[in-house]
């Protein structure tokens, strides 16, 4: 791979940053059949987009990330953009280089049009009339925001987790378009134990009397279900080895060893955690982004994976994390075999790494220097 020094990537090089965002007029039909519109895009750029228009790199976030990739909005701000550590001059993603765009999907309360905006037709919040989004759909609304860019070419997509499921759609739906995909920490299609995860972090909201089916003020979301929702997802997201590492068996010093109701580090951390979350998420986005994710399938709408992947043509770079239970290495593996048998241009990596799914933002630099050598070797065949 060359010389190449992790720190040097690592290092934090963005600087101040605005949000944006555009309101597209055009409807968007739903793969439900429903049309969805006008739709309200949000989005951060860093970089500059070249005179040909042709040097774009797409990141796309996880389940509840947002379109705030790097840098910070003000000084003030205590905490940079999600993957700071990847967007910047001389990072990864070059600013120097790429004009990189991260926006946030549909279904979220991030900027972007979800159950908690206003419905044009009602002039109220849609809740839950707001209709079921697939991956796939995002994807398409991400498409609709580039075209008004004016953007027709993407160096590559790069994400992590539901970020990898929409690097995977734009490489199979918009193949003319991408030169690349880069999923990282994904699957081809959610299996039958995230499903059921996800399915009791929905009881847990379901059963708190606050969500009132979805038409709780936003000032009084039910936040007791919703903490122990987001603490099912976030065990989810960690695993056996990080929680060892990080609490082990202590017992918290603030309680007595034999108070009923005194807890170990781990369940303090996961009470805090979940407790914190309400305040920066609504609700019902996080539901609506769950389903999408439980009805993931690459498969989706064709006779099988093998027909999906055929049309994946461009260099795809995978990663899977050896302590991922969320969505398994042989997950990974299963659709990097599909394109392997189909000839098509893939290349894998399985990463050691004791941080479970969240191995991609906590030790991107296990994986960095792959991606490095891809994008240095697609912009020598380009």
């Amino acid at each position: 791979m060359g010389p190449f020094c992790v720190e040097s990537v690592l290092a934090e090089a963005i600087n101040l940053v605005k949000a944006e965002s555009m309101v597209l007029e055009q409807e968007l039909r739903l793969e439900s059949g429903r049309l969805l519109g006008p739709l309200t895009i949000a989005y951060e750029t860093y970089g500059e987009l070249n005179a040909e228009r042709s040097n774009t790199i797409l990141v796309t976030h996880a389940w509840t990330g947002d379109a705030h990739a790097a840098g910070r909005h003000s000084e003030e701000d205590r905490k940079p953009g999600w993957w700071d550590n990847m967007i910047g001059p001389g990072l990864v993603l070059d600013t120097d280089k790429y004009h990189v765009i991260c926006s946030n999907v549909i279904g979220s309360c991030k900027g972007s049009t979800g159950p908690a905006s206003i419905n044009p037709q009602t002039g109220r919040a849609y809740r839950l009339n707001f209709p079921i989004v697939m991956v796939r759909d995002m994807v398409r609304a991400q498409k609709m925001m580039l075209d008004v860019m004016g953007i027709n070419s993407l160096v590559t997509v790069i994400g992590g987790s539901m970020g990898a499921m929409q690097a995977l759609e734009w490489g199979i739906h918009y193949p003319e378009m991408v030169r690349s995909i880069i999923p990282i920490a994904g699957t081809g299609r959610t299996s039958p134990m995230a499903i059921a995860l996800n399915a009791l972090a929905r009881q847990a909201i379901y059963n708190d009397p606050l969500w009132k089916k979805g038409n709780y003020r936003p000032e009084h979301q039910p936040a007791s279900g919703f903490a122990l929702a987001r603490a099912v997802g976030h065990i989810s997201f960690l695993s056996e080895e990080s929680m060892a590492m990080k609490f082990g068996r202590r017992f918290s010093a603030r309680d007595g060893l034999f108070d009923f109701f005194g807890q170990f580090e781990v369940e303090r951390y996961l009470e805090y955690n979940g407790n914190s979350f309400p305040a920066r998420f609504d609700c019902n986005s996080f539901l609506y982004l769950a389903k999408a994710l439980d009805l993931y399938d690459v498969a989706w709408d064709f006779a099988g994976m093998e027909e999906a992947l055929e049309r994946l043509s461009c260099p795809s770079l995978w990663f899977a994390f050896s302590s991922d239970w969320l969505y398994r290495p042989e997950q990974t593996e299963e659709v990097v075999e599909v394109l392997q048998q189909l000839n098509q241009p893939v290349e894998y990596h399985l990463i050691e790494s004791d941080y479970g799914h969240d191995s991609f933002l906590v030790e991107p630099e296990k994986f960095i220097p792959y991606v490095v050598a891809f994008l240095d070797k697609l912009a020598t065949v380009s």
